[in-house]
């Protein structure tokens, strides 16, 4: 596939959050978002909207990198649940929510656009590590066998 990126997409023009990885393929980023701080994208680089898009094998690659991301937010800070998701109807741009969640977490049970259940002001605070930490495991796992 071309290089391709579209004026005015969101993702084409920006990365999407604090940059952690990229490869010639796809970027990591965590997303800022004090109710959620464990909230990573792994992003295609070039425009594509929907999964199938891609060929198999790119397919394949950007799933192992969401497996890479969500194995470092399983092992460093056991949460209740990972939610994993590919919408793109905000912004048409390939790309997959990785969020750890706990039970504690301003919206649980419910999806983090819903309304929030409840006030947590410390979320960032009751991580297991410190995001710094956490960013640097996952930028080690995603650049692991980069290609």
């Amino acid at each position: 596939m071309a290089d391709t990126r579209i004026p005015g997409c969101e993702l084409c023009e920006q990365d999407g959050g604090i940059l952690l990885a990229r490869t010639d393929k796809l970027r990591v980023i965590r997303a800022v978002d004090a109710d959620h701080p464990a909230f990573y994208r792994v992003i295609w680089n070039d425009h594509v909207a929907e999964w199938t898009d891609l060929v198999p094998a790119e397919r394949s690659h950007l799933m192992q990198t969401v497996a890479k991301v969500e194995t470092v937010l399983r092992e460093a800070l056991k949460p209740t649940k990972i939610n994993l998701a590919s919408l793109g109807n905000m912004v048409p741009h390939l790309h997959w929510h990785v969020i750890a969640r706990y039970d504690w977490d301003a919206r649980w049970p419910a999806p983090i656009w819903a309304t929030k259940q409840r006030e947590v002001t410390d979320a960032e605070a009751r991580l297991a590590v410190p995001l710094a930490q956490l960013d640097q495991a996952v930028a080690a796992a995603v650049l692991s066998s980069a290609s």
